[in-house]
């Protein structure tokens, strides 16, 4: 199928193939956030099974629609998908332990989720060459007590990458964009605690108006301390100012940024 602006629509061809080969629940999975200054690394995961008819009209890689046009895909992918789930993980977890561990974990704790709920994902498709949900070893972050949830003690599910699966697999175009609409909203309320920044808008990417506030103020406890904030390299630290204050810099979590009944679901599933 073709859009109205001559894109061709993601299907579930290569779902189906891995349904026929005798998996019960094909995720697709697609990460948010990654390059960011600040705010957490987001990951999408969309379930579909032998029964999951053709993906709502419209559907495609969330970076290519229009944000109130993702927004309103939301409930229908929601409806369309036998489950979905959102993980984050936040920017100490990315500072302490890389952004590819960062995106495992998120990866991990969506997966969970939809355990509880719907059983184990028997194959996930990852958009990209790379996989990095798999575990490398059996030490992924050498300390459990990182992941009360047990999202680490989930079982491996087997992980199929392709390249651009975002704009092939109606799966991976749904996890973009719940993830992305997701994301965009957490950013959107942290931007109201930290008004200096213009993350209502720029979503915690380095915008010049986040890059003023980073000048002006010094980082928050949502930045990821360990990227190579260059714009402060030649920028004498800050004072404690209002965006700072009272605010450990060493721990960051999700919770400081949202509202205690978002922290408790952020991993929802539906």
């Amino acid at each position: 199928m073709t859009t109205r602006n001559g894109r061709r629509s993601p299907t579930l061809r290569a779902e189906r193939s891995l349904l026929s080969d005798g998996a019960r629940l094909v995720g697709g999975m697609d990460e948010v956030g990654r390059g960011a200054l600040a705010g957490p690394v987001s990951v999408g995961l969309v379930v579909v099974d032998a029964g999951t008819r053709t993906a709502p009209r419209g559907l495609t890689d969330s970076k290519l629609l229009a944000p109130k046009v993702r927004e309103a895909m939301v409930d229908p992918l929601r409806r369309w998908a036998v489950a979905w789930a959102v993980g984050h993980a936040g920017p100490a977890e990315i500072d302490a332990h890389g952004i590819v561990a960062a995106l495992r974990l998120a990866g991990r704790r969506a997966l969970a989720q939809i355990r509880r709920t719907h059983g184990d994902v028997d194959v996930v498709l990852l958009d990209g060459s790379h996989d990095w949900l798999s575990r490398p070893g059996a030490d992924l972050f050498e300390a459990a007590d990182l992941d009360p949830g047990g999202a680490l003690d989930a079982p491996e599910p087997g992980v199929r990458t392709m390249v651009k699966a975002d704009l092939q697999c109606s799966s991976v175009a749904a996890a973009s964009v719940l993830a992305k609409v997701e994301r965009d909203g957490l950013l959107s309320r942290l931007a109201a605690q930290y008004p200096h920044y213009a993350w209502e808008q720029n979503k915690g990417y380095s915008a010049p108006a986040h890059l003023d506030g980073l000048r002006r103020l010094g980082p928050t406890p949502q930045h990821r301390r360990s990227w190579n904030l260059r714009v402060l390299d030649d920028t004498p630290a800050a004072p404690e100012t209002s965006a700072t204050a009272g605010e450990p810099a060493d721990v960051v979590t999700l919770e400081a940024a949202a509202a205690p009944e978002e922290a408790a679901s952020r991993y929802r599933v539906g």
